[in-house]
């Protein structure tokens, strides 16, 4: 990975983080109302009559008629895909180098969508203005309303092309989001009631139910969550993410570094050198599956190589931005469920 590479990384969990450096954008949506978050006001009957819905920043949008030219962030999109929703435009890890989908893409043919940026601060306002928007979706990852992936310098002039939806993922347990994406799929025209859908909720739930039995049956098991870059090793908390306090509330027993070492990491994570990955003992590694991070198979650093977790093959994968439906986030939870139930104790 090149240090632009890891900068760019880096700067991606400080804004996770809440943005305290100014980076990233805050788009307001059409209308405004206050209300617990959470709170959503959908309109009943899907494509047909008005539509509005009431976002995590208690900000209401209202239009006409259901919106049909949607852009989203890529793993929003990706969500909705799965509840039948299209969108005409995404922006965010979309394709790799090589022009195969992301991680973050899911099932969408994104052959047929229009990417309006790829990367960090890519954001195409032209292509945006060309697709008429009605309305655009994001994630937040801060408390201030700043929506995932929306450009700083381009922010206002996003605005006022179309109105935006902000779905929460910060300080929260999975199950938040994931209902705040089903309502939100299901006022957009989605068919959330259909075997498909409501097969996925209830596979979800069962993985929960072994989550929580693998955790309580072995509760020496210590799992690490990392991402690597070239430079830098990051081991993150539980608190903040959406995933880690979920698995934390079902009792899986997580490596923490304390708040003073997760400081320099907006309170999400520690950054260590490669030299003191070894820091803290772990049975099982979770690992970042971002196209950002470097992937397992990848890091050549020897002291990774003589890790306990690493030399018993109980490394797994993690989906630090988790793709918002319910089908998406049952193998999540299911394999981290696997790995623990296999675990040897090695730390």
């Amino acid at each position: 990975m090149s240090n632009a590479r890891t900068a760019r990384f880096s700067r991606r969990g400080i804004l996770a983080a809440g943005g305290a450096l100014g980076l990233g954008a805050l788009v307001t949506a059409c209308g405004s109302g206050d209300s617990k978050d959470g709170d959503s006001d959908a309109a009943a009957g899907g494509k047909s009559g008005p539509w509005s819905f009431k976002d995590d920043r208690g900000k209401a949008v209202q239009l006409k008629k259901a919106p049909a030219n949607i852009v989203a962030f890529t793993g929003v999109a990706a969500a909705l895909h799965d509840y039948g929703v299209s969108v005409k435009g995404v922006f965010g890890p979309t394709k790799t180098q090589d022009g195969k989908p992301d991680v973050q893409a899911g099932d969408m043919d994104i052959s047929k969508v229009t990417i309006l940026g790829n990367t960090w601060d890519q954001f195409s306002i032209e292509k945006y203005a060309a697709l008429a928007p009605d309305v655009l979706i994001s994630t937040m990852f801060d408390d201030a309303g700043t929506l995932w992936y929306v450009p700083e310098a381009s922010k206002d002039k996003i605005a006022k092309l179309a109105p935006s939806v902000g779905i929460s993922v910060y300080d929260r347990q999975l199950t938040q989001p994931l209902q705040r994406m089903w309502e939100l799929a299901e006022s957009l025209g989605g068919d959330v009631k259909s075997a498909k859908a409501t097969d996925a909720k209830k596979r979800f739930e069962k993985a929960s139910e072994r989550l929580r039995k693998a955790a309580k049956a072995h509760p020496d098991i210590k799992v690490l969550v990392g991402s690597a870059s070239q430079e830098l090793f990051y081991v993150s908390g539980t608190n903040l993410s959406i995933d880690l306090e979920y698995f934390k509330a079902l009792g899986v027993n997580f490596v923490e570094p304390p708040e003073k070492a997760k400081a320099q990491g907006g309170g999400w994570f520690e950054s260590l050198s490669w030299e003191n990955v070894d820091k803290y003992a772990a049975d099982v590694i979770m690992m970042d599956d971002r196209s950002s991070a470097i992937q397992p198979a990848n890091i050549t650093e020897a002291t990774w190589k003589k890790l306990p977790a690493v030399k018993a093959g109980q490394v797994i994968s993690r989906s630090a931005e988790p793709i918002l439906s319910y089908d998406k986030c049952v193998p999540l939870v299911e394999n981290l469920a696997k790995a623990i139930e296999s675990a040897k104790k090695v730390a």
